[in-house]
């Protein structure tokens, strides 16, 4: 083992002592998840593990892993459903497992989301314990477990693959190491469309980086790393904050932060970063429209054949509006409304509270691209999974309340979760 193999074990140990609580607590409560989801289906005479592994989407991309691309279904009304609409990596990555175990395509999907569930975990934490201490990270992972959707996130669906991609590109973006953000902003790009929310948070930290190197009084040595050199708060060290939750840290690696001027080998590696970081997305996309014939915009006419698109959020504004039309629908739409009103002011809070300028970005992408998509208007709760920085403000006010106090709301909001998952999936379900 190398001198540098020998220091990272111990900060890698040390970071996965510091996640503990955190992961320890999203376990319990996905356990608690699947507890209910298979107590309600049996009762149901239903197969919890049919509603996580084959229906909705989850049979798509197993027809992906299969067969490979090109399989469609062509409705009544001329509508054309097509596997090109579904990114390649959760796929790939059922067909690995399923190469190498006994487990099927299905099974390989469930095994893929739960181990990436985990890793989503630990990225949330990582981020918000990086900006603003260890309570606020493990009261915001419990809270991303305990959304009303979160279900999702044990489902052999791309959502916590992406999560898991999006939270540790977005943490080496804040820790400064860049090719690792844009290696990952790479395989984002390659799971979700809405991978470009990653690589815009990627592409305005190196922005706000480069302008950084402009105004430095100084420079690095040449072939210094441009990631933290020295933490004594964050993943991996056994201190905690000093400060209180809700301020975010002062931290001199952040993107854009004052300081001395990068040497060339920190820019050589925050370019490369810039470079990988759309590859995924860019790569795929301009695939399926050479293999369509529709040339860069043949991915939005894949769309279009599942009545998708981005219309700047009108056809959803209409869907709410028309709830309003009699009393029982009324009460739905109110529920939508106070819903994206929620969203909004979580957005202007983070702003507010002066969240770093990546999560930001990513979380307005993530959120505009969801709320105003032009179709599936019931599945914007799953397509805002990934927008975890929406949650830090409350996980700021859960950190400063009392122990005993945050357990308790927790603890509620875990069991209504718990069963409001349950019955949705044996009701509407995804998407």
């Amino acid at each position: 083992m190398t001198d540098l193999e020998t220091r990272a074990a111990p900060s890698r140990a040390g970071a996965l002592r510091r996640a503990a609580p955190a992961l320890a607590g999203y376990a319990a409560v996905r356990a608690l998840g699947l507890l209910a989801l298979f107590l309600w289906s049996a009762a149901r005479d239903k197969s919890a593990y049919t509603l996580l592994t084959a229906r909705w989407d989850a049979l798509w991309y197993v027809r992906v892993a299969e067969l490979g691309y090109g399989y469609e279904v062509r409705l009544p009304n001329g509508d054309v459903h097509s596997n090109l609409a579904f990114f390649p990596l959760l796929p790939w990555l059922e067909r690995l497992v399923a190469a190498v175990s006994p487990l099927s395509y299905a099974d390989g999907g469930f095994l893929v989301s739960l181990v990436a569930s985990l890793a989503a975990a630990w990225g949330i934490f990582a981020v918000a314990d990086h900006v603003y201490g260890r309570r606020v990270g493990v009261c915001a992972v419990l809270l991303w477990a305990v959304l009303p959707v979160g279900i999702v996130q044990s489902m052999a669906y791309s959502e916590s693959l992406f999560t898991a991609l999006a939270a540790w590109s977005l943490y080496a973006v804040l820790t400064g190491r860049w090719v690792t953000a844009g290696s990952l902003a790479l395989l984002a790009g390659l799971t979700r469309p809405v991978g470009l929310a990653v690589v815009a948070a990627v592409w305005t930290a190196a922005a706000l980086s480069f302008l950084r190197d402009g105004r430095a009084p100084g420079s690095q040595t040449p072939g210094t790393q441009d990631a933290p050199p020295d933490r004594t708060t964050g993943p991996g060290t056994p201190a905690d904050r000093t400060t209180d939750p809700g301020t975010p840290a002062d931290r001199t690696t952040d993107p854009g932060a004052p300081g001395a001027a990068a040497g060339p080998a920190a820019r050589g590696r925050r370019l490369v970063g810039v470079v990988l970081a759309p590859l995924g997305t860019a790569g795929y996309v301009l695939w399926v429209g050479h293999r369509t014939g529709g040339g860069p915009l043949g991915y939005l006419d894949v769309q279009a054949g599942w009545r998708n698109g981005f219309d700047g959020g009108y056809a959803f504004g209409r869907f709410v509006a028309e709830k309003f039309t009699s009393f029982p629908a009324a009460l739905a739409g109110a529920g939508l409304l106070l819903g994206v009103a929620s969203v909004v002011w979580l957005y202007v809070t983070g702003v507010r509270g002066r969240q770093p300028l990546p999560l930001l970005v990513y979380t307005g992408v993530v959120t505009a691209l969801a709320l105003c998509a032009s179709s599936y208007f019931g599945s914007k709760p799953r397509l805002l999974l990934p927008a975890f920085p929406l949650l830090l403000p409350l996980a700021v006010a859960l950190a400063g309340a009392r122990p005993r106090r945050s357990a308790a709301v927790l603890g509620c909001v875990a069991v209504a979760s718990a069963v409001y998952g349950a019955f949705w999936l044996n009701g509407s379900g995804p998407p």
